[in-house]
């Protein structure tokens, strides 16, 4: 079967890669957008329950996170049909053993502020009196429709000629007279001078079926619970969180509150799945800093949040194999960054100015791995 010729090919549909797609074909580019899956988004990006969160993550992602929120506020006319984001403060609890932490947090954080456990109480009623000793928040920051943001830039890859292939499960990739050439499991074949490595938890796993060396990624469940926190009416409630994120709850869907454990497990790529031990030990944490009866649990999942060996993104050119482009090491991050990630991928593989985000290029190049 002859090979289906592109300029670029994305290995990867969830937000990282729909986001670095989606930009490169408004530039103009034709792009393929293989996923191995039968649904674009259906491991990281479909479990993942985000918030804009200003001071989460390395100074890399502070700045992909900043140059992002225009696009969050204001989206591109046609993107959406309706607003991206809901407004929720976030409250960071500081149990006595945390208020070193809290102390950092305030030197170190950007617009976020001390507040009084007093009127944390009167936003949360649910708080106990003897948990915290002391709290800020971080008023400005935000839920995002995280479907809504991931299925705008599908539309906006389709709508500019970019081609999405479901259910394209590289088998084989080769790197053959200037072109990566690509075939999947269904026989089909697809080739191109660049590929883009966008496959999250997958992704040495993809370098390594294309010859490459792998970075040393590492995917880490995150687990999710869904509880009734009748009586309490939580539709408004801020975030809460200690400070040192060992847990945290958010409304979810109006009258219902998602906890996590906030749990990082090292884990290898596959359709991972809730344990139980996680849900009962977020449920725990919960409890001794918020008065609420646990009846039952709703609804648990769990997501892969896969991190490069120092934690920081992986943008950029391969040192060894030509054509072939890192946009991994996303963690907990992919979301609320994709807006200025999917523009800074998209100017970094076809050689034009980053913008502001020329500065964290030291710290995200796959070369550090070298």
């Amino acid at each position: 079967m002859s090979a289906q010729e592109f300029d670029i090919l994305v290995i990867g549909a969830g937000m990282a890669g729909a986001s670095a797609a989606a930009e490169l074909a408004t530039a103009g580019r034709r792009v393929a957008l293989l996923e191995a899956e039968e649904a674009a988004g259906y491991h990281s990006t479909g479990r993942s329950a985000a918030i804009w969160i200003l001071n989460y993550g390395p100074p890399d992602v502070h700045m992909l996170t900043s140059l992002s929120r225009v696009f969050f506020e204001t989206p591109p006319p046609g993107f959406v049909d309706h607003s991206l984001i809901r407004r929720r403060p976030v409250v960071f609890l500081a149990p006595p053993e945390q208020s070193a932490d809290l102390a950092s947090l305030l030197a170190e954080g950007e617009a976020v502020r001390p507040v009084g456990l007093d009127e944390i109480a009167r936003a949360v009623p649910a708080l106990r009196p003897d948990y915290a000793v002391a709290a800020a928040i971080e008023d400005d920051a935000f839920d995002i429709d995280v479907a809504a943001l991931h299925q705008g830039f599908l539309r906006q890859f389709q709508r500019q000629g970019g081609r999405l292939a479901l259910s394209a499960r590289a088998r084989t990739m080769v790197r053959t007279r200037g072109l990566w050439q690509v075939e999947t499991a269904d026989g089909a074949s697809f080739a191109a001078p660049v590929l883009v490595n966008a496959a999250g938890a997958w992704g040495d796993e993809v370098a390594k079926s294309a010859g490459v060396a792998p970075l040393g990624l590492t995917p880490k469940r995150r687990t999710g619970a869904i509880i009734d926190p009748a009586p309490y009416i939580v539709a408004d409630w801020p975030l809460v969180q200690d400070v040192v994120q060992s847990w945290y709850v958010r409304p979810e869907a109006r009258s219902r509150l998602m906890v996590t454990p906030a749990d990082a497990t090292p884990t290898h790529p596959h359709d991972v799945q809730p344990d139980e031990i996680d849900i009962a030990i977020g449920i725990d944490r919960m409890q001794r800093a918020l008065a609420i009866d646990v009846r039952r649990v709703e609804r648990s999942w769990a997501g892969l949040r896969t991190f490069a060996p120092d934690g920081s993104l992986a943008f950029g050119w391969d040192p060894q194999a030509e054509g072939f482009f890192w946009c991994v090491g996303q963690g907990g991050y992919g979301i609320q960054t994709a807006p200025a990630a999917g523009r800074l991928v998209a100017a970094l593989v076809l050689g034009q100015s980053p913008g502001a985000a020329g500065a964290i290029l030291p710290r995200i190049d796959p070369r550090r791995f070298a």
